[in-house]
C-alpha cells in the first residue's frame, strides 16, 4: 500500500470559469467547461472543472508511477495458486500507427482497465499490461518513402500511443510491457519457431514430440522409411526430405498467393474474396514456390475439440470450427480412362454425402491436379460418353484436348483461389476427353478440368453430383450435363429435375436409385427407402468392402503459409549448407537480428503480371546473406533465409512474455507459468482469465496463438493448453462520416447543423449542402476524435465513463461529442457531495446513516459488484449515477456512505475517486483499498408490494411485511376496497397467494 499523499490544491481564486455546455441534467451544449481568463465571474475555488481535473489526474499518475501501484507479484502468494485469488487480463497486441489513437480505440483497454482495478480491490492479484506488435507493413512502407528506417519510425510511434494510454489512466504494469521489434523479445519467437520446427505430430499418442524421437524410430527400424531403404543408407538431402514430410515447420514448393504489386506472398486469409490483396488491392496470383509452412492441419481435430471448454463467444467458436471444417464422410476411388494415346491412372474425391454416389454424372479435376496431363488423349472422342455428339460447351474452342485443357489451366492460374470460389461466379470447366467409372453404377462420366475446384482443398478432385451440390448444380447446367435425383426433395418440387432452378441439398429424406432397384441391386448394394445418413455409411462401408472407397475426414483448414518478401519482420533462424538442407541455428546464436539495408522494399512488379517472382530486400546483403558458421562440424558456409516471418508470429506468444519478460535463461519459468495460466477449476484447459479484444480476430491470430500454444504445451514448455480461457468481443465506436456531392468524406468537425423549413434537420460544410451516415471512425474518413482532445476539454476520467456508459461493452454504439458533457457532470456532482466547492474543505457529516440510505447503499453495492464481475459496466455505471443521485437530493453526505461511493466509482474514475480518497482522509492509495461488501441485512426488504388481481386484471397494491404468511396476506387482499368494489356479491370460488408478492382472487 502506498503511503498517504496529500490532494491536490484547489485552484487559486483567481481562477474563473467558463459555463459548462448544456444544463446540469447533462444535456447537450457548446462550450468547453474549462477555466479561463476571459473576464468571466470568478469560479468557485474547489470547482470540479477541466483544469482541477488535469492537475488530480496529471498529479495521481505520477504518484502512482512513483508508488508503483501496478506491479504484478511475478509468482502469486503462496498457497494462493489455482484458488481463484489470481487474475491475467489482458488486451488484444495494438499495432503503434503513426496516426494516434481516436477515441474508438482504447474503449477495450478502458475496459479491461475497470475489471482488473475491481479484482485488485476485491482481493485478486492481477496481472494486466500492454505490449505492441510493433512488425508491420505500414512502418515497412512509410520507410520505402522516405527512407527512415522502420524501428525509428516504430519506437516514436510506440512513445506516442504509450503517452496518451498514460493520459488515460489505465492501470498497466510498466515491467511487463513488451514490444515484438525488441531483439530480447524476437529471439524468443526465433526460438519458438525452432521448437516447431524441430518436432513432429505422433498421430498414435495426439502430441508433437522431439524430432529425434523420429529419427531414432528410424535407425533403430521401428518406423519404415518410404522406400523401404534403411536410414543409414539415405544421403542428408534424402534424410531432409523425409522429416520434412513430418515437421510442424517445413519448407515446400506449393502453390501460394503470389501479389506482384506488393512483392510479396500472402495468406489466404489475407486475399480478399474477389482475388485481391487485403492490403493495396492489387490483383493476386497462384503461383509455385518454395516457402515455410505451419503444419497447424495436424491439430486439426484438437483446435476443433478444445473449443468446447473456453468460455468464448459462440459466433467466435463457429467461425473458427468452420475455417478448420472437419467433414465426415468418404473417400471414393475413380478408375480414369484417357483413352487412345493417354495414360490411365485413379482419382480419390472426399464426399459427405456417400449416399449421392449413384447421382454421380461427370468428375471435375482441379487445374493443378497431376493427373490433368497424364489423361489427356491426342483428339477429342467421336462422342460424348453415354452416346451423342460431343457439346461445343465442353472443348472451349480447343483443336485437341491438350490445347484446351492447357489454356485453361494458364487462364485458371491468374485467378486467386478465392475469385475461383466466389459464389457469384459464372462456373467454367474444359472436358479433358477423358472418362471415369462410377464405382457404384460402372457408368462411364466425362471428366472435366474445372477452376472451382482447388488442389488445396480435400483432394483436388470432386464427383458432380449436380442434382444436390449447388456448386455442382451450376456446372452441369453452365456445360449441359445430366442433372440427376438420387435423394427425394423435401420441398416438393418433385423428382424432374428439368423444372429445377437450383439443386435439392435437404437431408432427411429416402434416397432411391436413379437407375433403378435391379441395376443398383447387380453392384451389390441397394439403398432405395434409407434416410440420408443410413444410406451414406451403408455405402462408405460397401466401397470399403471392395477396396473401393473408405470411411474418412477431411478438413478445409490448410498448413500455414509462414513466409514472407519483406524485410521489417523476424528473422528466421535457420541456415542452408551446399546442398540446401536446412538448420537450425543453436540457442547462443540467437537472436538473429536484422542487418541494415540501404533498400527496404521488396522489388514490386506490375500488379498484373504473374509470370514474376519475389526477390526480397535482405537477399540484397550478400555479406549477411553468405556466413561462416561452425554447427558442430567444423566452419562452414552457410547461406541465410531471406524471407521473413509473417507479423502473426510476434503475437502468437506474447501473453507467455507477460509472465516473465525479464527471463533471459528460458521462455518462461514453468512456475510463473502455473501460477498464472495454469489449469485449476473453471478452466481445466488453462489460459489468460479475460482476453478482449475485436471480433475480426476470430480466425487468424486466435487461431494460429492456439496452434503455437499447444505445440508449446505438447513439448513440456507450458502446463495450458490453450492460451485464453474467456474471451470478449468489445464492440465498434461508431461515428458520424459526412460527405460531398461528389461522395468524399470531408472533416466532421467542421460540419454545420441547421434546420430547414420543414424542420429538418441538414448538414452543410463550408456553406454545401453534405450527407451523414454512420459508419466506422478513422483518419481516412476525417470523422476522428483524439481521446486527448476529449481529455483537454473534461479530462480522463470523463472521457472513461462515457465510454463506459455508451451501451453494453459488446455492443456497436455512436460517438457523440456533445454527450461527453453528461458523464462530466455526474463528476462534478460526485464532487460536490463530497468538497464544498467554495472552501475546498470536506462536506460529509458524521450523522448516522437513515435506514433509506442504507439501503440504498447496500443495494447498489450489491449490484456494481455483479455488474463488474460480468462486464456490464454501463449498468454498473448507472446504479452509481443512482446512488449518487440518492445523497444530491439527500442535501448531506454520510462519511460512510461517501467512502463506500468513492470505492464504487474507482474503478471507472480512479483519478476523481484517489483525490476525493485522500481528501476524506482515509489510508493508503484507492487502487488497493477494499471493494465495498453490501450489508447482508440491508438487502433484506422490510416491506414489499403485493399486486391482487380479480379476473387477470390489477385491482390493488398493498404494501406487506416480507415475512407475512398466506392467511393474513388473504385476509388483507379480500378486505382491500378496490377488490370488494369488483368482487361484490359475487361468490369467491378461489384465491391462490403467492406470498409476499401476488394473490388472484377467482369469481
Amino acid at each position: 500500500m502506498p503511503e498517504q499523499t496529500a490532494p491536490v490544491p484547489p485552484a487559486s481564486p483567481s481562477d474563473t470559469h467558463r459555463t459548462a455546455p448544456g444544463g446540469g441534467d447533462g444535456s447537450p451544449g457548446t462550450a468547453p467547461p474549462a477555466s479561463s481568463g476571459d473576464g468571466g465571474a470568478a469560479a468557485p475555488a474547489a470547482r470540479y472543472d477541466a483544469d482541477l481535473a488535469a492537475r488530480v489526474e496529471a498529479r495521481w499518475q505520477q504518484q502512482w508511477a512513483d508508488d508503483d501501484v501496478y506491479a504484478a507479484p511475478t509468482r502469486p502468494s503462496a498457497g494462493e495458486v489455482g484458488a481463484g485469488r489470481t487474475a491475467f487480463v489482458m488486451d488484444m497486441f495494438p499495432y503503434p500507427s503513426g496516426a494516434g489513437l481516436h477515441v474508438g480505440h482504447p474503449l477495450g483497454y478502458i475496459a479491461t482497465d475497470v475489471y482488473s482495478r475491481y479484482l485488485r480491490m476485491s482481493g485478486r492479484e492481477v496481472l494486466h499490461t500492454l505490449g505492441y506488435d510493433a512488425f508491420g507493413l505500414p512502418a515497412e512502407q512509410y520507410a520505402v518513402q522516405t527512407g527512415t528506417h522502420p524501428r525509428v519510425s516504430t519506437l516514436a510511434n510506440i512513445a506516442t500511443m504509450r503517452e496518451q494510454l498514460r493520459r488515460l489512466g489505465l492501470g498497466h504494469d510498466p515491467h511487463r510491457s513488451i514490444s515484438t521489434i525488441d531483439p530480447g523479445y524476437y529471439r524468443w519467437t526465433q526460438w519458438i519457431f525452432l521448437q516447431v520446427f524441430g518436432s513432429w505430430y505422433d498421430v498414435d499418442r495426439q502430441r508433437a514430440r522431439p524430432i529425434a524421437d523420429l529419427v531414432a524410430s528410424f535407425e533403430d527400424g521401428s518406423r519404415a522409411t518410404p522406400d523401404g531403404r534403411t536410414w543409414a543408407s539415405l544421403t542428408a538431402v534424402e534424410r531432409d526430405d523425409v522429416l520434412s514430410g513430418y515437421r510442424l515447420a517445413y519448407a515446400d514448393e506449393a502453390p501460394v498467393n503470389w501479389c506482384p504489386g506488393l512483392g510479396t506472398v500472402l495468406a489466404n486469409e489475407e486475399v480478399t474474396a474477389d482475388g485481391r490483396s487485403e492490403r493495396g488491392n492489387f490483383p493476386v496470383f497462384t503461383a509455385s514456390l518454395r516457402q515455410w509452412k505451419m503444419r497447424i492441419t495436424a491439430y486439426a481435430d484438437r483446435l476443433v475439440d478444445d473449443l468446447e471448454p473456453l468460455d468464448w463467444p459462440e459466433a467466435i467458436k463457429i467461425q473458427q470450427r468452420h475455417w478448420i471444417g472437419r467433414s465426415h464422410g468418404a473417400q471414393v476411388r475413380f478408375a480414369v480412362s484417357g483413352g487412345e494415346g493417354a495414360g490411365d491412372g485413379v482419382v480419390e474425391v472426399f464426399t459427405t454425402r456417400a449416399d449421392t454416389l449413384f447421382g454421380t454424372s461427370y468428375l471435375v479435376l482441379a487445374p493443378e491436379h497431376p493427373l490433368v496431363d497424364t489423361v489427356l488423349p491426342a483428339a477429342w472422342p467421336e462422342q460424348a460418353p453415354g452416346g451423342g455428339p460431343l457439346p461445343a460447351t465442353w472443348t472451349d474452342g480447343g483443336a485437341t484436348p491438350r490445347e484446351a485443357v492447357h489454356a485453361y489451366v494458364r487462364r485458371a492460374a491468374a485467378r486467386s483461389d478465392a475469385e475461383r470460389q466466389a459464389d457469384a461466379r459464372a462456373k467454367t470447366g474444359v472436358f479433358t476427353g477423358a472418362t471415369a467409372t462410377n464405382p457404384a453404377t460402372g457408368e462411364q462420366v466425362p471428366v472435366f478440368v474445372a477452376d472451382y475446384v482447388l488442389m488445396g482443398y480435400g483432394t483436388g478432385a470432386v464427383m458432380g453430383v449436380a442434382g444436390h451440390d449447388q456448386r455442382d448444380f451450376e456446372f452441369a447446367r453452365a456445360l449441359d450435363l445430366p442433372v440427376r435425383c438420387v435423394v427425394e426433395p423435401v420441398d416438393g418440387r418433385g423428382t424432374d429435375t428439368s423444372t429445377w432452378q437450383d439443386a435439392s441439398t435437404g437431408k432427411g429424406s429416402v434416397v432411391m436409385g436413379s437407375d433403378g432397384r435391379a441395376t443398383l441391386g447387380a453392384y451389390g448394394v441397394v439403398l432405395d427407402g434409407l434416410g440420408v445418413e443410413e444410406a451414406g455409411e451403408r455405402m462408405a462401408t460397401w466401397l470399403s468392402e471392395r477396396g473401393l472407397g473408405r470411411a474418412t475426414t477431411t478438413y478445409r483448414l490448410r498448413d500455414w503459409l509462414f513466409s514472407r518478401q519483406r524485410y521489417w519482420g523476424e528473422p528466421f533462424p535457420v541456415v542452408y549448407d551446399e546442398d540446401g538442407v536446412a538448420h537450425a541455428l543453436p540457442d547462443d546464436m540467437l537472436p538473429v537480428e536484422l542487418p541494415e539495408v540501404d533498400d527496404y522494399s521488396p522489388r514490386t512488379f506490375d500488379p498484373d503480371d504473374a509470370a514474376t517472382s519475389p526477390e526480397t530486400p535482405l537477399s540484397r546483403r550478400d555479406d549477411w546473406v553468405h556466413v561462416e558458421l561452425d554447427l558442430g562440424d567444423g566452419p562452414r558456409t552457410y547461406r541465410r533465409e531471406t524471407n521473413t516471418m509473417p507479423n502473426w508470429a510476434g503475437s502468437c506468444w506474447y501473453e507467455l512474455r507477460y509472465l516473465d519478460p525479464d527471463n533471459t535463461e528460458r521462455l518462461v519459468d514453468p512456475e510463473v507459468e502455473r501460477a498464472w495460466m495454469g489449469p485449476r477449476e473453471g478452466k481445466p484447459l488453462g489460459g489468460v482469465d479475460l482476453y478482449v479484444g475485436g471480433a475480426e480476430h476470430a480466425v487468424l491470430h486466435l487461431l494460429y496463438a492456439r496452434f503455437w500454444h499447444k505445440v508449446l504445451h505438447d513439448l513440456g514448455h507450458v502446463s495450458s493448453s490453450e492460451p485464453f480461457h474467456r474471451l470478449f468481443n468489445q464492440g465498434m465506436i461508431q461515428a458520424y462520416v459526412f460527405r460531398d456531392g461528389r461522395g468524399i468524406p470531408v472533416p466532421a468537425a467542421e460540419v454545420e447543423e441547421s434546420s430547414d423549413a420543414t424542420g429538418a434537420t441538414t448538414y452543410s460544410w463550408r456553406g454545401s449542402p453534405v450527407t451523414r451516415e454512420l459508419g466506422k471512425m478513422g483518419k481516412s474518413l476525417r470523422n476522428a476524435v483524439a481521446p486527448d482532445e476529449i481529455a483537454a476539454q473534461y479530462g480522463a476520467d470523463t472521457l472513461r465513463l462515457y465510454e463506459m456508459g455508451m451501451g453494453p461493452l459488446d455492443a456497436a454504439r455512436p460517438w457523440e461529442t456533445r454527450a461527453v458533457v453528461g458523464s462530466f457532470r455526474f463528476l462534478q456532482r460526485l464532487w460536490r457531495n463530497v468538497v464544498d466547492e467554495e472552501t475546498g474543505e470536506v462536506r460529509v457529516t458524521d450523522e448516522p446513516v437513515d435506514d433509506a440510505t442504507a439501503r440504498a447503499l447496500a443495494r447498489t453495492v450489491e449490484g456494481v459488484r455483479a455488474d463488474y464481475e460480468g462486464l456490464r459496466l454501463n449498468t454498473a455505471l448507472a446504479k452509481v449515477i443512482e446512488l449518487n443521485n440518492h445523497l444530491v437530493k439527500r442535501g448531506t453526505t454520510p462519511r460512510p456512505v461517501a467512502e463506500q461511493l468513492v470505492l464504487l466509482v474507482a474503478p471507472l474514475a480512479p483519478h476523481v475517486a484517489e483525490e476525493l480518497w485522500h481528501r476524506l482522509g482515509c489510508e493508503g492509495s484507492v487502487v488497493h483499498a477494499p471493494f465495498p461488501v453490501a450489508d447482508a441485512a440491508m438487502l433484506v426488504e422490510d416491506e414489499v408490494t403485493a399486486v391482487v388481481q380479480v379476473r387477470g386484471k390489477v385491482r390493488a397494491r398493498l404494501q406487506v411485511p416480507a415475512d407475512i404468511t398466506e392467511d393474513d396476506l388473504r385476509d388483507l387482499a379480500l378486505a382491500a376496497e378496490g377488490v370488494q368494489r369488483v368482487v361484490g356479491d359475487a361468490p369467491v370460488r378461489k384465491v391462490v397467494v403467492r406470498a409476499p408478492g401476488l394473490v388472484n382472487v377467482v369469481v
